[in-house]
């Protein structure tokens, strides 16, 4: 059975894949609002794990509509939220089994309990955090294990996160996104897979 799996290129969705991998035939999916943009670094990260990657386009006029929330609001969870629903939704309406990276201590993306039941119940996926239960510390410890990482904040990282386009949008009206977003928020890159 497939199980379409939401991929950033980083240390969680790569985690994710790797356990999903022992159960489900994966294929890595990345979310991106223009169609033209290049994801270079993210097909080298699922072709470190072995995995097939799809690129996805959200919806024309998304990135608008999310980057008015981020600056209304004053800062980007609820967009970042919104996006992520967006993504799952997307995937659900294809495959059986949806997965993501988001762990434990996530505040976002995070999808409450009562979305996710209402998912399943409306689509008839199931939608699967294989680290849900996994804190940030032992995540962190099984990607030293199993992965190649690079690491850098927002920016210097070249994944497929949402907020790269987020921040480009808002930048694109003349403001500055710096201060809507959280300061020195690390991105990961994987880069390879370890042999053990």
């Amino acid at each position: 059975m497939k199980a379409g799996v939401l991929y950033s290129g980083g240390k969680d969705s790569s985690l994710a894949a790797i356990l999903l991998g022992t159960y489900y035939e994966v294929e890595l999916n990345t979310f991106v609002f223009d169609p033209l943009r290049q994801i270079p670094s993210v097909e080298a990260a699922a072709g470190a794990l072995g995995y097939p990657l799809k690129k996805r386009v959200f919806r024309q006029g998304m990135i608008e509509e999310m980057a008015n929330l981020v600056i209304t609001k004053g800062y980007p969870n609820d967009a970042i939220n919104a996006i992520h629903r967006a993504a799952v939704e997307s995937l659900a309406a294809e495959y059986d089994v949806v997965g993501d990276g988001t762990r434990f201590d996530d505040r976002v993306p995070m999808l409450p309990r009562d979305a996710v039941q209402s998912l399943m119940s409306r689509t008839g996926c199931s939608y699967v955090r294989p680290l849900l239960g996994i804190p940030r510390r032992e995540v962190d410890r099984l990607a030293d294990q199993l992965l190649v990482v690079n690491y850098g904040e927002t920016g210097t990282i070249t994944n497929g996160d949402y907020e790269a386009e987020l921040r480009d949008a808002i930048r694109a009206r003349g403001l500055d996104p710096a201060p809507l977003f959280p300061s020195h928020h690390e991105q990961s890159l994987v880069v390879g897979r370890k042999n053990n």
